[in-house]
């Protein structure tokens, strides 16, 4: 099973055996177009970068080509910061830069620091395997024993070096649990659950 992170989330679209990435994570704030739960957040702006209005950006999303083309147009939160047009980027060093339309200056530019770029889930391509997953899909489900055992929610997806886990609330405490499929046998996001199978011990670390 993999995961796609958009994100935090933090569309991105990395992949835990099967999460596909993450365009980021849900954003906290009222949206400019449509419901919260209808978007994602794929960036957040920086500090001003020159004298002609670019930003630095953290990008929040495993494709950034594809969420920053020029001309992409990108809702935001604050909404009345948006939404706005992306006219050009590049790297600077490791950093991203992005230059968007009617930012002119450093005083509009600096203006901008903190807005979280935000897409419509609809926006965000398919997956092709019907074992990945967008990290956003699964944040919110109710993860349950084979035998209906509510443990918790999934309250996050952390991507690792080792691997992927869900962070999931049980009794109080965040747990992180493999997203593998001998643990996470299956996910069920139309009934808004997935089960756990979890091997002896592994709440009691």
């Amino acid at each position: 099973m993999s995961t796609s992170s958009t994100s935090t989330g933090t569309d991105p679209a990395a992949v835990v055996t099967n999460v596909a990435g993450q365009d980021g994570a849900s954003p906290d704030g009222a949206s400019a177009d449509g419901d919260l739960n209808d978007l994602v957040t794929v960036g957040r702006v920086g500090p001003v970068w020159g004298l002609h209005g670019a930003v630095y950006v953290q990008p929040l999303t495993d494709d950034v080509e594809l969420r920053f083309a020029d001309g992409a147009q990108l809702l935001t939160e604050p909404p009345e910061r948006g939404p706005l047009t992306v006219a050009k980027t590049h790297w600077h060093g490791q950093r991203f830069v992005v230059h968007f339309e009617a930012v002119t200056d450093r005083q509009l530019a600096a203006e901008l620091r903190g807005t979280e770029l935000l897409i419509r889930i609809v926006d965000r391509p398919p997956l092709e395997d019907p074992d990945d997953f967008y990290d956003t899909d699964l944040v919110g489900l109710q993860a349950l024993q084979p035998d209906g055992t509510v443990l918790g929610p999934v309250t996050d997806v952390v991507h690792s070096p080792a691997g992927e886990y869900l962070l999931i609330r049980i009794d109080d405490r965040d747990r992180l649990v493999p997203f593998v499929r001998a643990i996470v046998p299956e996910v069920r996001l139309s009934a808004g659950t997935l089960i756990v199978d979890p091997p002896e011990g592994l709440f009691e670390l």
